[in-house]
C-alpha cells in the first residue's frame, strides 16, 4: 500500500475508534459462500489492511490448497466496509483473497470482479436485485414447525395479522438492513407458514453480493436473539412453497449509468432492447449449468417441482423460458409502470429506465457471487454472439402437457443436484468462469454431497418398503 493510503487507513482507524468499533472481521468466502475471517483488534487495522490476515486454505472446501501450502491472505475492500448495527463494536469488511501478493483463482468474489471487468470492457455494468425469502421456525432436534404457532392457515401469503405478529424480528431485520444504507423497500409474509420475504434496492452486482452474504448471517443472528432459527434451505417442508432468491438484472451504461435494457417500441411486447433479448439468450443457452450455481443444494431441487405446497403451484420455475410478468418461467421480464417507477421521458419518448430481467432459479444456498458471475457471463457470451432466445410465451407453463412443451422447444430444469451437476460439468461456461482448479473443485464437491445423500436410506424408505415385500 502507499504512504497515502496509509494515511486513510489511519484516518479511517480513528474514525471507527470515534465510533465504538472495536474489532474488525475480513471475511472471505468458501465455495458454499460461507463467510469465513479472523476477527482482529481495530489498534491492528492498518496492517489488516495490508494483508496481515492469513487462512490455511486446506482447512475451507473450494480454495484448492493442501496442508503443505503456504497461506492465503485476505486483502479487505475498505469501500465495502460497514458496521454492523446490531453489533455496532464489528467493522464487517469483505475481502479477495491473494496468495503472495497475487489474486487467489478460487476466491469466489475475485471470480465476480473478473466478470465485471469482462462488462466494463463493453462499456457495461451488471445491476442486481434480490428477493430474499426465508423462514423463521422453531427447532426441536430433528424437527422443525413455524415460528409462530398461530401461522397455520393455508394460504397465509400477506396475511396482515400474521406480519403483525412477526414484527418485533421483522422490525430489527429491516432496522439493521436500513442502516446499513440498502434501502428496504418492503417486507410481506411470504405464502408459507412463518415464511417472509425482504427487497431492498438495487445495486452494483458485487454490493449485493456482498450484501446477501452479510443478510444470511444477519438473519440468523436476529433470529436467535428472539429464541428462533432462520431456516435458510430452500425447501426446509415438503408440503409448503419453497424459497428463492430471485435474481432481478440489469445493463447500465458504464459511462453514463442508465439503464440500456429497456426499448418501449419492442415489438415482443415485454420492453426490452436488443441488448436485453441477447442477455436472455445467453442465460437460456447455458440454464442447466448455471442452475448448478444457483440452486447447489440436494434440498435445492425440492423445490423445483411443479406442485408440492399446500397452494397449489410451488411458484417455483421448471422450464428453461421466458415470457412476460409471468411467474412460470425460469426468467421473467417484470411489468415496468410508469407512473410508480418513474420512467423518464425524453424528446416525447418514453425511457424504460428500470427495465430488468428476473431469474426465478435462484434460491437461498446461492453463492451469490459465483452465481451473479456465471449469470453475467452468460448474458454476455449473448451479447457478443448476438444471440436470440426467440419469442417470449405468454401462458401458463405448468398447464401444458410435454408434447405442447416439445413442440415449442421448451426443456426443463435440472430435476436433481446429480443432473445439474452432470449439465455443469458438460458446459464449457463453469470452467470458464471459475478457471480449471475450482470447476474441478465444484463437480467434486457436488457430486460428492449427491452421493452421500443418495447412499442414506431416509424414514419414507423405512416406512413404505419394510413391510411391503
Amino acid at each position: 500500500m502507499t504512504e497515502e493510503r496509509n494515511i486513510d487507513a489511519e484516518a479511517l482507524k480513528r474514525r471507527l475508534i470515534e465510533q465504538g468499533v472495536r474489532y474488525a472481521m475480513p471475511v472471505y468466502l468458501d465455495v458454499h459462500g460461507v463467510p469465513k475471517t479472523k476477527t482482529v483488534p481495530i489498534e491492528h487495522l492498518d496492517r489488516m489492511l495490508r494483508g496481515s490476515e492469513l487462512f490455511t486454505g486446506a482447512a475451507l472446501d473450494g480454495l484448492g490448497q493442501g496442508p503443505h501450502d503456504d497461506e492465503l491472505a485476505a486483502h479487505p475492500d475498505p469501500d465495502a466496509l460497514c458496521v454492523l448495527p446490531w453489533r455496532p463494536e464489528i467493522a464487517w469488511l469483505p475481502s479477495n483473497l491473494h496468495y503472495h501478493e497475487a489474486p487467489w483463482p478460487m476466491c469466489s468474489r475475485g471470480i465476480l470482479c473478473r466478470q465485471i471487468e469482462r462488462a466494463e470492457r463493453h462499456g457495461l455494468r451488471f445491476m442486481l436485485g434480490m428477493e430474499c425469502e426465508i423462514y423463521i421456525v422453531r427447532k426441536d432436534g430433528a424437527h422443525i414447525e413455524p415460528a409462530n404457532p398461530n401461522d397455520v392457515i393455508g394460504k397465509a401469503a400477506y396475511d396482515a395479522l400474521l406480519t403483525l405478529e412477526g414484527l418485533p424480528w421483522l422490525d430489527d431485520m429491516v432496522t439493521a438492513m436500513n442502516a446499513l444504507g440498502w434501502d428496504v423497500h418492503s417486507f410481506d409474509h411470504e405464502d408459507s407458514n412463518s415464511q417472509f420475504e425482504f427487497d431492498f434496492a438495487y445495486a452494483h452486482c458485487l454490493d449485493t453480493a456482498d450484501r446477501f452474504v452479510l443478510w444470511r448471517l444477519m438473519a440468523k443472528e436476529i433470529a436467535r436473539r428472539h429464541g428462533l432459527e432462520a431456516a435458510l434451505m430452500p425447501k426446509p417442508y415438503s408440503n409448503r412453497t419453497g424459497s428463492g432468491a430471485h435474481f432481478n438484472m440489469s445493463l447500465v451504461s458504464a459511462d453514463t449509468g442508465e439503464n440500456v435494457m429497456g426499448d418501449p417500441a419492442d415489438a415482443r411486447g415485454c420492453g426490452l432492447s436488443k441488448l436485453a433479448y441477447h442477455f436472455i439468450a445467453g442465460v437460456l443457452r447455458h440454464a442447466s449449468a448455471i442452475c448448478a450455481v444457483t440452486c447447489p443444494t440436494v434440498n435445492s431441487y425440492k423445490r423445483l417441482v411443479k406442485t408440492g405446497s399446500m397452494t397449489g403451484y410451488t411458484w417455483a420455475p421448471i422450464f428453461i423460458s421466458y415470457g412476460g410478468n409471468n411467474r412460470t418461467h425460469m426468467l421473467r421480464v417484470p411489468w415496468v409502470r410508469p407512473e410508480i417507477e418513474r420512467t423518464e421521458l425524453e424528446e416525447g419518448e418514453m425511457r424504460l429506465g428500470l427495465a430488468r430481467i428476473e431469474s426465478r432459479a435462484v434460491d437461498t444456498t446461492v453463492n451469490a457471487h459465483l452465481g451473479a458471475a456465471m449469470m453475467l457471463a452468460a448474458g454476455l457470451e449473448g451479447i457478443e454472439q448476438e444471440l436470440d432466445p426467440g419469442d417470449p410465451i405468454a401462458v401458463n407453463m405448468y398447464e401444458l402437457s410435454d408434447a405442447e412443451l416439445e413442440a415449442k422447444g421448451v426443456k426443463t430444469l435440472p430435476r436433481t443436484l446429480l443432473e445439474a451437476v452432470e449439465a455443469f460439468e458438460r458446459d464449457p461456461l463453469g470452467r470458464e468462469v471459475m478457471g480449471e482448479d475450482l470447476f474441478r473443485s465444484f463437480v467434486d464437491l457436488k457430486s460428492r454431497e449427491w452421493w452421500d445423500y443418495h447412499n442414506e436410506i431416509s424414514p419414507w424408505e423405512i416406512d413404505t418398503y419394510f413391510t411391503r415385500f
